[in-house]
């Protein structure tokens, strides 16, 4: 995961997410689609602008993108797709943004109709960053990605699983997010929690020597 060996992993809470996401569809419907498929899935920049309209499996109970795999690793070429679930209601938003495009064309375009580049929307988002009261310096798009992660991480998803989701590895999430794991660890560790609160103590224990 090139992206996690930056120096600034910045973790956001959900109002702040939901913050940015509101301010980038203030900057334009498009862009705020693409902030906002960014911030539910946890993807890359690069994946989402391979997103086509065929992609998208909308008119399931169980809504999901098939996300394509980023081109990392040294000599890594072919593209694989794997299921990322979606909420419904980005699904119905995604289906309409799509309606009547071939099913290989992009999924996610910019406002004239031309697909994202590498960079395309660092100028924009760093408009919706300070919109949403927060710092462009130090807020940038992988704030999402690194969000999502810890996210699933401390909803107890199990780490191979957010791994997967997010194209990375094992080794990677323990590596970087290790802080976040042992919170998720925590959580987890409690519920086998012995409970002493039922132990009913008439009299004091005898000592047997």
């Amino acid at each position: 995961m090139p992206d996690a060996e930056q120096s600034r992993n910045v973790i956001l809470p959900d109002d702040a997410v939901l913050a940015i996401i509101s301010a980038a569809y203030a900057v334009s419907r498009k862009f705020g689609l693409l902030v906002e498929v960014a911030a539910v899935t946890g993807a890359r920049v690069s994946q989402l602008a391979r997103l086509e309209v065929g992609d998208l499996q909308g008119d399931r109970s169980d809504a999901r993108l098939m996300m394509p795999s980023a081109r990392k690793g040294r000599g890594r070429k072919r593209i694989e797709r794997r299921p990322v679930p979606i909420p419904i209601n980005l699904a119905m938003v995604l289906k309409q943004a799509g309606g009547g495009r071939a099913s290989e064309a992009p999924l996610l375009i910019k406002p004239n109709g031309e697909p994202w580049r590498h960079s395309d929307h660092r100028h924009p988002f760093e408009r919706a960053v300070t919109r949403a009261g927060l710092d462009q310096d130090e807020v940038t798009m992988y704030a999402l990605r690194h969000s999502s992660i810890v996210r699933q991480l401390l909803a107890s998803t199990p780490i191979r699983v957010v791994a997967t989701l997010h194209d990375t590895s094992v080794v990677m999430i323990e590596r970087t997010y290790s802080k976040y794991i042992s919170d998720h660890a925590d959580a987890l560790s409690r519920r086998a929690l012995l409970d002493t609160t039922r132990i009913a103590i008439s009299s004091p224990l005898k000592v047997i020597i």
